[in-house]
């Protein structure tokens, strides 16, 4: 199962979402540029651009506790103290990635970062 966390700003668009859901696609090898699902904090499950984007998408969305993303501290690849601050996970779109790749999961993609969301690629079993 291939998972994009997707991490982003109050307010940003379907189209923002999914412009970086496609640079994290393009890093991945030719043939095989698809994900399963989106995955983010459960607090921004209610974001209306990701749900938007998730619907484009014809994708299931997964909420992930911020408990759930904080085991997975350890095998992020990029932090942001700002981030940490906010929502108390030092990468959103990462952590958010592998707690929905499920136990075992690698980040494939690190996060990718536009001016209003992020985006990162894990590869699991899933949950």
């Amino acid at each position: 199962m291939r998972v994009a966390g997707i991490g982003c700003r109050r307010g940003a668009s379907a189209e923002e979402i999914e412009a970086v859901i496609t640079l994290a696609l393009e890093r991945l090898e030719a043939g095989v540029r698809r994900v399963d699902a989106l995955a983010t904090l459960a607090e921004k499950t209610a974001e209306p651009g990701i749900v938007e984007a998730a619907r484009w998408l014809a994708m299931p969305l997964v909420a992930c506790a911020p408990e759930d993303m904080r085991r997975v501290d350890d095998r992020i690849a990029t932090r942001s103290e700002r981030v940490e601050q906010a929502t108390g996970v030092a990468s959103v779109a990462e952590a958010a990635a592998l707690v929905a790749a499920g136990q075992g999961s690698r980040l494939i993609v690190p996060r990718i970062a536009t001016p209003r969301a992020t985006c990162a690629i894990a590869e699991g079993p899933g949950r």
